[in-house]
């Protein structure tokens, strides 16, 4: 790989790692706890738009590369666990914990990406790794045990435990950690950013549509998407939409490692932003600055050896 190939692939996961952060900021902003709709679908479908134009666009500049039926597969996979599972229950737990818990909370990606190649791939797990485990642990006992609400109050220890935020982090993080194996393999077989994210959204969006058949809250998420669009959510989902994008092309470019430890920087982008533009309902605490660097800490020591 040539240094200009890996310089643009970290500059994309700094792009990344900036566009998720604004929009968390943003998803806070739009989607407050009981609301019914918290802009998981209508980022879906935003994705699926703009990712699907621009491998169009792409296509018609460049040529459309060929394309392998295991390729589609593996993004079609990837897109279960990442744009259903993984973004819907990251909404959701923005909407229940804010931006700052959420993105810290997120650190718990490469937990699960270790915990699933040592269960399913049968890698070797190395003292280093287990180290980084074990901070990312330490992480999520800190933000649990600060306070537990976005606005910074006091919050008992049953309270803190039972908010179902804490429950819609780690399923979304074991979510993006299962798709991203997906996605990897996917993208050694079709290396196009661009068909991926659309491909895994449109499935998300499909099985988004699927569930609100048989689920009222997803029914009534659907129709308030197009019935009563909101501003701050369709910001959010724009803004995630070019961070998964940014995210592809910097895994085409860059080992998966790499990648993951640039973008983890999201979590300080998050913090310092919420800090700025959401201080009215939270509050950057020192608990939850600990928290975030001993995830930030966990993740370094799991990819870098």
């Amino acid at each position: 790989m040539s240094a200009a190939a890996s310089a643009a692939g970290d500059a994309f996961a700094v792009a990344s790692a900036v566009c998720f952060a604004i929009s968390n900021i943003t998803i806070a902003r739009g989607a407050r706890p009981g609301a019914e709709d918290n802009g998981a679908f209508v980022s879906l479908l935003l994705t699926t738009a703009i990712a699907g134009a621009g491998w169009l666009l792409a296509g018609a500049v460049r040529g459309f590369e060929p394309v392998t039926t295991r390729a589609i597969l593996w993004f079609a996979g990837a897109g279960v666990f990442t744009a259903f599972v993984g973004r819907v229950f990251f909404y959701a737990s923005v909407q229940h914990l804010g931006a700052m818990r959420s993105s810290t909370m997120k650190r718990l990606n490469p937990f699960f990406a270790v915990l699933l190649g040592v269960l399913v791939l049968g890698e070797r797990l190395t003292p280093a790794m287990a180290t980084g485990m074990l901070l990312i642990v330490a992480s999520f006992v800190v933000l649990v045990g600060a306070s537990g609400a976005p606005s910074g109050g006091p919050m008992g220890a049953g309270r803190r435990l039972i908010n179902i935020g804490y429950l819609y982090g780690p399923v979304s993080a074991l979510g993006y950690a299962t798709g991203y194996l997906l996605r990897k393999m996917g993208l050694a077989d079709a290396p196009d950013a661009m068909l991926g994210a659309a491909t895994g959204c449109l499935v998300g969006a499909l099985l988004y549509l699927a569930a609100a058949a048989f689920s009222d809250d997803y029914a009534r998420a659907v129709r308030l998407t197009f019935s009563e669009p909101n501003a701050w959510l369709i910001a959010a989902g724009v803004m995630g939409s070019f961070g998964q994008i940014l995210y592809f092309a910097a895994l085409s470019e860059n080992p998966m490692s790499r990648v993951a430890l640039i973008t983890s920087m999201e979590v300080f982008l998050t913090l310092f932003l919420g800090a700025v533009f959401l201080r009215r309902r939270e509050t950057l605490t020192p608990a939850l600055l600990l928290a975030a660097t001993l995830g930030i800490m966990g993740t370094a020591a799991i990819v870098a050896f």
